[in-house]
């Protein structure tokens, strides 16, 4: 994949610098548009400024902007196991330096895409959906396919193009909007010839505000298609079995819906595309149609390395088409197609990884958990002041958890007491409030003697759990 890595770093600079351009060209259009004369040059230098700051800002915080605009929360080993091992076998698969963090989105709709400036400090982030509906080799398939993103250095690309792609969007919106909000901006103009200069300007500005994003998106699009197409490819040669992505394409795809709640920046940056929908979808993609993906993937008769991948792209979009390069294929070596996983496909299974999903959601959104006697998993809100809760099925009540005032130690007590003690009832998650109503995890590797509350900074002793 040597030559989609150097022609990717090759890609980006223009791109970015073409949308440098664009935008500064409509910072010009719209300063002049208000103030004749030098407002051009100062719209102009104000875009390039702003230009120059978002750069910074993307090579900075760009991945960190990324995932906080999606709500993408950070997990550890313990919130997901499966998960946490899957990405870990795929890092070591593509021979990336560093595993990349793992962040998690409370979306019921199934998908995954990835951020970064360089492998060294990328993050893969999947929805609660992915986890609840994606078997193992499914999962694998898709982290595969992000991780080869890093791995080939799309991610750089995308993190720089979509902070770009959302400027020229705000400098078109902001322009659009003062124009409609203050009645058509000046109209002063110490000539006639001069108005009209400024009427053609204005006219000008008016359209490259509205043609600008649309253009943006077009220079993104060059290069996206051919990227997904490789990173397929990338995926299927780490997981050694093209079917597990090529299912994983179809249940995303046959949820995928066009979604106001996903912005549209971040939206080219998923597996699948959850806002290309419609008539246009397949001439304004950012993805290949997704039917194409699949069988590619499932064309791979041959293995599961570059060479297959390539006879079945030929086969299915072209004879005359290329995906990958020349010393790419000569340099491949021949990988056979692995068997399936053995794991059981039941309801049962479903049922469980749902459980499972929904139980992380509800961690990371500070929620208190507690089972009942009879089954029923009891969630308690951050908020709730109540100290206890009645079971919806049996009624029982049950005491909400809470950290108590711990006392002096009998055997040491010459030794200050923590001011707070909590006594672990399990060995698996566990979960508590803190005296100022702070929810507390505790997941099941938790060792340590003390834990501090992120709310107040207090310390809590923490109990082992009684011996079976």
């Amino acid at each position: 994949m040597w030559e989609a890595i150097e022609s990717n770093k090759r890609r980006s600079w223009v791109l970015i610098g073409l949308m440098g351009a664009l935008l500064v060209s409509l910072g010009f259009c719209a300063g002049y548009a208000w103030v004749p004369g030098m407002g051009g040059a100062i719209g102009a230098g104000a875009a390039l400024i702003f230009w120059l700051v978002l750069m910074l800002t993307a090579f900075g915080q760009g991945d960190s902007i990324l995932l906080a605009s999606a709500r993408a929360a950070r997990i550890s080993k313990d919130d997901a196991p499966r998960l946490w091992n899957v990405v870990e076998e795929m890092t070591i698969a593509s021979g990336l330096p560093r595993m990349p963090a793992i962040h998690v989105i409370d979306s019921d709709d199934p998908n995954a895409f990835a951020v970064g400036r360089k492998p060294e400090s990328a993050a893969v982030a999947v929805t609660s959906g992915l986890l609840k509906r994606l078997n193992r080799d499914e999962l694998q398939g898709v982290i595969a396919h992000e991780i080869s993103h890093v791995r080939n250095f799309d991610v750089r690309f995308m993190t720089l193009a979509a902070v770009m792609v959302g400027a020229i969007v705000l400098v078109s919106d902001v322009f659009l909007r003062s124009l409609w909000y203050g009645g058509g901006g000046r109209r002063s103009s110490s000539s006639r010839g001069g108005g009209q200069a400024q009427l053609v300007i204005l006219a000008v500005a008016l359209v490259l505000a509205i043609l600008a994003p649309i253009a943006a998106q077009l220079l993104y699009f060059a290069c996206s298609r051919r990227r997904e197409y490789l990173a397929d490819a990338s995926a299927a040669r780490y997981t050694r079995y093209p079917e597990g992505l090529a299912s994983a394409l179809e249940k995303i795809a046959s949820r995928a819906r066009r979604s106001p709640k996903v912005n549209r920046c971040l939206a080219p940056l998923y597996i699948v595309n959850p806002r290309q929908q419609g008539v246009f979808a397949t001439l304004s993609s950012t993805h290949p149609p997704t039917d194409t993906r699949v069988a590619i993937l499932r064309s791979m008769a041959g293995g599961a390395g570059y060479q297959a991948y390539e006879a079945a792209y030929r086969k299915v979009v072209g004879k005359s088409r290329r995906c990958l390069g020349r010393r790419t294929l000569d340099a491949d070596q021949q990988v056979a197609i692995r068997r399936p996983t053995p794991e059981p496909d039941t309801t049962d299974a479903a049922i469980q990884r749902a459980r499972e999903a929904v139980d992380l959601i509800d961690r990371l959104g500070s929620f208190l958990l507690m089972t009942c006697v009879c089954g029923v998993r009891i969630k308690v809100p951050p908020g709730l002041k109540r100290d206890s809760l009645s079971c919806p099925r049996c009624g029982t009540v049950h005491q909400v958890p809470r950290a108590e005032p711990a006392a002096k130690s009998v055997d040491r007590p010459e030794a200050p007491a923590s001011p707070m003690l909590y006594r672990r009832k399990a060995a698996g998650w566990e979960s508590f409030k803190c005296s100022c109503g702070k929810v507390i995890q505790l997941s099941p590797s938790f060792l340590a003697p003390q834990v501090r509350c992120p709310g107040c900074g207090n310390t809590i002793r923490i109990t082992p759990p009684p011996a079976a």
